[in-house]
């Protein structure tokens, strides 16, 4: 099983339109800084994974059939605009599945072409896809919002959490996930420390203090902001908390 980054940015992206911060002068002049919208493909064994669909172009990065299906953690739109041209393609259809929202985005629901929207996920129920387990779990944010914890079966500690987009962990969650040792934790991380509590994202305090309760192996921080990696670039992490890059793949 791996899953590799396809994007690690909040909706601003890095660079930020029109800014000279120093993170974003970093990013226009060496693209290894560079943050799209945040996603990620999972594999394992045959199945290729799409985890949410803010990435612009799907339809031209991936071949008919190529998807085994499609996964969303919420339906604000940097998660799933690159559905709106997939939708209108031909083919085979497109399982997607996500949290129980009646609203999903914009006309989504009402004209979904290939896309194949199946009954939304039940909290904490576990479900079985080709050799793995995935487990969905209520984060907080401004729209309902699921995390997945995904296993790989008969693999000891073969686990991996993606929370994203969340302020905090909700007590039920917080407890189902002390109790699964995890080897990679990918967390939402948009702010460096600030004076005000942060509402709808992480910052880098709330996350070091996810990483240091839950205790994973290796935390990896997403959806970043220009603001974060500049104060990334004058402090440092622990070493089990890495900040995430665009295209780099964890291997489990």
């Amino acid at each position: 099983m791996q899953l590799t980054f396809l994007g690690t940015g909040g909706a601003q992206q890095v660079p930020v339109f029109g800014c000279s911060c120093l993170a974003c002068q970093r990013a226009r002049q060496d693209n290894r800084y560079a943050r799209g919208p945040c996603s990620a493909l999972l594999q394992s064994g045959d199945e290729t994974i799409l985890i949410d669909a803010g990435q612009c172009h799907l339809e031209q990065r991936f071949a008919p059939g190529e998807l085994s299906r499609i996964m969303l953690t919420h339906y604000h739109m940097d998660h799933v605009q690159g559905l709106f041209p997939l939708r209108w393609g031909m083919g085979e259809l497109i399982p997607v599945f996500g949290p129980p929202d009646s609203q999903g985005c914009d006309d989504l629901f009402k004209h979904p072409g290939i896309l194949d929207f199946q009954a939304p996920f039940t909290p904490f129920e576990p479900v079985q896809w080709s050799g793995m387990t995935v487990t969905p779990v209520p984060l907080q944010h401004s729209k309902i919002t699921f995390g997945y914890v995904f296993r790989k079966n008969g693999a000891s500690g073969n686990t991996l959490a993606w929370l994203c987009d969340t302020c905090g962990l909700p007590p039920q969650t917080l407890a189902f996930l002390q109790n699964t040792p995890l080897e990679h934790l990918v967390l939402d991380c948009s702010h460096p420390p600030g004076d005000t509590p942060p509402r709808n994202h992480n910052d880098i305090n709330q996350a070091l203090a996810i990483h240091h309760v839950l205790q994973p192996r290796h935390t990896w921080l997403t959806h970043i902001s220009h603001t974060l990696d500049n104060w990334l670039q004058e402090n440092r992490l622990p070493e089990s908390v890495s900040p995430a890059r665009d295209g780099i793949t964890l291997a489990l």
